[in-house]
């Protein structure tokens, strides 16, 4: 079964670069069917940081949810990802499921409107 997921992400570490090569690992190893346009966002909690690229991907993946978490977070370490820096702090590559089989699973969508407008974009 073909799963239907929504996956974000963001980057202020070299950013243009980190989004433009996460987006080219994703369609390598996924059906990307559609990705949005990248947005400039003010960085949440530690604010004295620069300015993060967001974007976004509707792909199909025949792995399920937890092994897709996995697979996402070995190519943030591809990335050059470095756990040790706080939560909110800078980041080369963040990658998250939004959405799965239609269904938002993560509940920044809710408080955050540029999660919001990422994802009316794919739905357009």
């Amino acid at each position: 079964m073909k799963n239907q997921v929504i996956v974000v992400l963001g980057s202020n570490i070299d950013a243009e670069k980190n989004i433009n090569v996460a987006l080219s690992l994703l369609e390598k190893y996924f059906k990307v069917n559609k990705i949005s346009s990248v947005l400039k966002t003010k960085p949440i909690g530690i604010t004295n940081q620069p300015d993060f690229l967001n974007a976004a991907v509707f792909m199909e993946t025949s792995l399920e949810r937890e092994a897709l978490i996995q697979r996402l977070k070995a190519l943030e370490d591809e990335l050059g990802r470095d756990r040790t820096r706080p939560k909110f702090g800078p980041r080369e590559i963040d990658l998250d499921i939004l959405s799965w089989n239609g269904k938002i699973v993560d509940d920044d969508y809710y408080s955050r409107d540029f999660l919001q407008q990422l994802v009316a974009e794919l739905n357009q």
